[in-house]
């Protein structure tokens, strides 16, 4: 089922995601399915947290390169030094692009769809994808990471 797409300012998006408590639910697997359906539809769109469609849930997931990947509460574990700035968008700011700077390389622990912890090491793209969909989890929007300079 193709799910609204939240857009700024709902309130929604600005709240602290809740834990899944288990992973392996029929909820969870429902919500996923409906996540991966509702970004296929969105066209472009290089991920996707479950807040964005209105479930205050520790979800999201990434599209890239032809893989498509499931983090359940995800947490960052570690993250380079180096930064780089790079032009962003986000499904809930609708042709809204602005210039973020965000951690080179990050280390992320999850689970995956069947429960088991995953640790992935991520750079470049996927890196900027975690750390974006991280934060709308976080109920931290990209536009509180707006350059001033």
């Amino acid at each position: 089922m193709i799910l609204p797409i939240l857009t700024y300012p709902n309130p929604l998006l600005q709240k602290k995601a809740e834990e899944i408590k288990d992973p392996k639910s029929s909820g969870t697997r429902a919500l996923i399915l409906d996540m991966l359906e509702t970004m296929e539809k969105a066209g472009n769109a290089l991920g996707l947290a479950a807040p964005q469609v209105g479930k205050s849930v520790r979800l999201c997931i990434i599209k890239l390169d032809g893989k498509t990947h499931i983090f359940i509460n995800p947490k960052i574990k570690s993250k380079s030094w180096k930064k780089e700035t790079s032009e962003e968008g986000c499904l809930s700011f609708p042709g809204k692009f602005i210039p973020i700077k965000r951690h080179r390389k990050v280390k992320v622990k999850a689970q995956d769809r069947e429960g088991n912890e995953i640790v992935i090491k991520a750079d470049g793209m996927f890196s900027r994808a975690l750390q974006h969909e991280i934060d709308h989890l976080d109920g931290i929007l990209f536009i509180d990471r707006k350059q001033t300079s």
